[in-house]
């Protein structure tokens, strides 16, 4: 089985992909790190993959615009590995203005003068706090005055609200510095890292799909901090490379039930633990799996660590 992993390949695949504006996929996808907006890219495994000149950036500024053009979404619901909370999925509402929370620390101070400006909504975040009551979880509305992570800005870091980086990172790339017409709101990921609860998290908002709402759930399906070889496939280990390659199999099964079984039973993989000692970054697939539950899916990309993957379809 193959999937696209160059430039030519990853452009057919957007091509290919249906332009439904009335029932658009969810979507998971690498969202990378810091790196993608780099000045200078230092000799380490994770900047030759998420560099600025790398796969994933030049992917990610292909991916945004056939997205606004395919399915003109009225609005942008985003998941990222860098906010999760447990029992209680946590809404963004913040007005004319979503703020930034850089939530890095130690870079130098370019990585701290970015922006990256849009709007929230108040109506399509009240909208996620209903599906989510209908289906019984519990729900609420995260305001501009709540703190939601440690921002590096100041010294020492202090507790804000904003878009992460796994959020507005990779935005910039796919929609530039400014997206005023089209409203984005974040939503928790359930912090227990389990399968099913985060399949269930996002299977409560499929119906936003319908209603002119694009799903992007991001992360990565390889983050190893702690020994960053394994973010280049070339230095990776053999199980952490079959690991990587087994998501886009499991992800492609045709029958809903198998596909499921086979995207839950990755966390037994051999190589799972060495490519995840914490399981943030890889629970967004299942969110966004279970909010494209239905239907078809097509790998769009399988870059090493950061693929993206359309459920529903």
């Amino acid at each position: 089985m193959s999937f696209p992993k160059t430039q030519s390949e990853w452009r057919t695949a957007l091509d290919a992909l249906p332009s439904t504006p009335e029932k658009i996929p969810a979507f998971f996808f690498g969202h990378g790190s810091p790196m993608l907006i780099a000045r200078q890219v230092t000799n380490s495994p994770m900047t030759s993959t998420m560099g600025p000149g790398g796969d994933l950036a030049n992917f990610l500024r292909d991916l945004g615009p056939v997205l606004r053009a395919k399915y003109k979404p009225k609005g942008i619901v985003v998941f990222s590995a860098h906010w999760e909370t447990i029992g209680v999925r946590h809404v963004t509402d913040y007005g004319d203005r979503n703020p930034l929370l850089m939530d890095y620390f130690g870079f130098e101070p370019y990585y701290y003068q970015q922006t990256f400006e849009s709007k929230g909504n108040r109506a399509l975040a009240e909208r996620i706090i209903l599906l989510y009551k209908e289906v019984g979880q519990e729900a609420k509305l995260s305001g501009i005055n709540e703190n939601r992570g440690w921002d590096g800005r100041t010294s020492p870091p202090r507790q804000s609200p904003g878009f992460d980086h796994g959020v507005f990172v990779p935005f910039k790339l796919m929609f530039g510095d400014k997206v005023d017409d089209v409203p984005i709101v974040q939503v928790s990921i359930e912090r227990s890292g389990d399968p099913e609860q985060n399949w269930a998290v996002g299977k409560a908002l499929s119906k936003l799909r319908e209603e002119g709402i694009l799903i992007l759930a991001g992360g990565l399906t390889v983050h190893n901090l702690r020994d960053r070889k394994q973010f280049s496939e070339k230095s990776a280990s053999p199980d952490v490379t079959m690991f990587d390659q087994a998501i886009t199999v499991a992800a492609s099964k045709s029958q809903l039930d198998e596909r499921k079984q086979s995207l839950f039973d990755l966390v037994k993989h051999d190589g799972f633990a060495q490519a995840h000692p914490s399981v943030e970054h890889f629970v967004p697939l299942y969110v966004a799996a279970g909010a494209g539950e239905e239907g078809g899916v097509q790998v769009v990309s399988a870059i090493y660590s950061a693929p993206t993957i359309a459920f529903g379809i």
